[in-house]
């Protein structure tokens, strides 16, 4: 099925062909018909589907169908709202690039940077505002910005936009916003709260959901290494500098935990940059551009960069630390394994973090594939109470196969080894072990990212 089979105009079809896309994903051929038509929407998809587009194109095609709207400085037409900057940054450049034959004037309205550039914007006109609510807040606050014009709003990332922490801002924006117009919330999980709390401002929604409900990509290969909390620096090492080199996005649950494993990582030879909101937003985008150029092989970052990063073949994802909420353990893993390319996500789990592995283990409804990594065995006490059984040479052998274009193999059977028996040489060689990679506590769990 084309795209043009969808209803969109010439000038958008062509864009998205000179992108390389000639397919719609599901979410997009589901979508785009509704968001034609007018209707609110409610849509779940996994991550890396293509929701950015699914709702960027039929909202250029309205806005241009309705030229003679065109609205005065400061009184944007549609507004998206995105839960972190770097997503923003993300959905603006789309308005751009698929808005080439269109020509949409797009401001992007973030925090942690110069309100001068942004007021020149919206002095200058726009048509798509894509902003964060805080940063928005504060131009409305300062009656830089009217929202009387908005005839489209778009939640991205919804389930993070509606809870507790985003809900009082939201509330505030929607009772500045036009009665009648069109709601669209986009996300890869909703709870049943969350949806509960959408009903509350949408207007007979379409409810569109393409993938199980919290469900990762299927292309993403997971896998569980029990190994207690002090090696946990140790056996990162070790799995960053086996075989090829592959960049890496890793998730910690503390900002100062990801400065601190950085740190350590840099200290290794391991080129490393943080990505958390302590950063100002000139170094999180130097960050994440070293990272997307290839100038350096580790990102750690908490789970600010879990929403939204579009990383263009990303074949790993280690989380060295599990979230504190389980949807979250969707969302991080979803950077990689994205646009019908095979992903590994590895997460390094201690005794205290069982709870939280049960927790997603339930989410997805299934138990995740573990296995101990020879050298780095949690005691006989801890690992007998682990739900998670060590996997077998036959398992290595079936994931060293399926890596085969992912990810480099070397790195795979390293991080497969079954774990030896116990006994007082095995024992000794480990401590000779540790003492040699000096391994520390690299985070806490007081910091909340």
């Amino acid at each position: 099925m084309p795209f043009a089979s969808l209803g969109l105009v010439d000038d958008l079809a062509r864009t998205v062909a000179a992108r390389g896309y000639t397919t719609p994903t599901p979410i997009q051929s589901q979508a785009i018909p509704v968001i034609l038509a007018g209707r609110d929407l409610l849509a779940a998809a996994q991550t890396g589907t293509g929701k950015t587009a699914a709702f960027t194109l039929p909202l250029l095609q309205r806005l241009q169908t309705r030229p003679e709207t065109r609205m005065p400085a400061g009184r944007p037409r549609a507004l998206v709202l995105a839960p972190t900057r770097e997503l923003a940054a993300q959905v603006a450049d789309s308005v751009r690039v698929y808005g080439h034959h269109v020509a949409p004037r797009t401001a992007l309205v973030v925090g942690g940077v110069s309100m001068k550039p942004q007021l020149d914007a919206l002095r200058r006109g726009v048509d798509v505002l894509v902003a964060t609510p805080g940063r928005l807040l504060d131009h409305l606050s300062q009656k830089t910005v009217s929202l009387a014009g908005v005839e489209i709003l778009v939640l991205d990332e919804a389930d993070r936009m509606l809870d507790l922490g985003f809900l009082p801002a939201i509330r505030r924006l929607l009772a500045l916003l036009p009665r009648q117009r069109q709601t669209l919330l986009f996300s890869a999980t909703f709870a049943d709260p969350i949806r509960q709390l959408a009903g509350d401002f949408l207007r007979e929604p379409v409810v569109i959901d393409v993938a199980p409900r919290n469900a990762p990509a299927d292309l993403v290969e997971q896998q569980v290494h029990p190994v207690e909390q002090t090696d946990k620096a140790a056996l990162l090492g070790r799995l960053l500098s086996a075989g090829e080199r592959d960049a890496t996005l890793v998730f910690t649950r503390t900002k100062h935990g990801a400065d601190r494993l950085s740190r350590q990582l840099e200290r290794d030879g391991i080129r490393t940059a943080a990505l958390h909101g302590n950063k100002s937003q000139s170094a999180r985008t130097r960050a994440l551009d070293d990272f997307k150029q290839g100038r350096i092989q580790v990102l750690v970052a908490t789970d600010i960069a879990a929403r939204g990063l579009d990383i263009v073949q990303l074949p790993r994802v280690v989380n060295y630390e599990l979230p504190h909420v389980p949807e979250d353990y969707v969302h991080r893993i979803g950077r990689t394994g994205r646009a019908g390319r095979a992903g590994l996500a590895i997460s390094l789990v201690s005794e205290d973090e069982m709870s939280r592995l049960h927790a997603i283990q339930r989410l997805l409804g299934r138990k995740l594939p573990s296995s101990v990594v020879e050298g780095f065995e949690p005691s006989v006490a801890k690992r007998s109470r682990a739900p998670v059984a060590v996997a077998s040479a036959g398992a290595r052998h079936h994931h060293a196969h399926r890596a085969a274009g992912a990810a480099p193999t070397g790195e795979r059977s390293a991080a497969h080894r079954p774990a030896r028996p116990e006994t007082a040489a095995h024992d000794a060689s480990r401590r000779r072990n540790k003492a040699h990679h000096q391994t520390r506590r690299v985070a806490t769990t007081g910091d909340r990212a």
